[in-house]
């Protein structure tokens, strides 16, 4: 695994286990509801991850697209689809996601390669 995706991953899981530590009941039901989100329904995990993918570039959250693009590939998401997403979420979101769509496809690099 690479070291880029090595220390988001180190760091994501060590802030959650700080805030989710801290028994606030709104943010801990606030990332359950987040987690149960994404599982399996009547749209496929993969499916849900691309859709998670698009909103995190439009709105523009690069911790979000890594968090969504790690799912992805954990999917088994095509290079091809993924472009396709980019290809949306900057139809959706205009010219201002074009940077994120630059690191989104290093991170991806990063995971295909590692």
């Amino acid at each position: 695994m690479s070291q880029l995706v090595e220390e988001f991953d180190a760091y994501r899981s060590k802030m959650n286990e700080v805030i989710l530590g801290k028994q606030n009941l709104v943010l801990n039901r606030l990332f359950n509801l987040d987690t149960n989100t994404y599982a399996e329904g009547a749209l496929s995990v993969k499916t849900k991850e691309l859709l998670g993918l698009v909103a995190s570039m439009v709105l523009r959250c690069d911790d979000c697209i890594k968090y969504h693009l790690g799912k992805c590939h954990e999917q088994g998401v095509t290079t091809q689809e993924l472009y396709e997403v980019f290809a949306v979420a900057n139809i959706v979101g205009g010219t201002i996601v074009i940077p994120h769509t630059r690191r989104a496809a290093e991170y991806w690099e990063e995971l295909i390669n590692s």
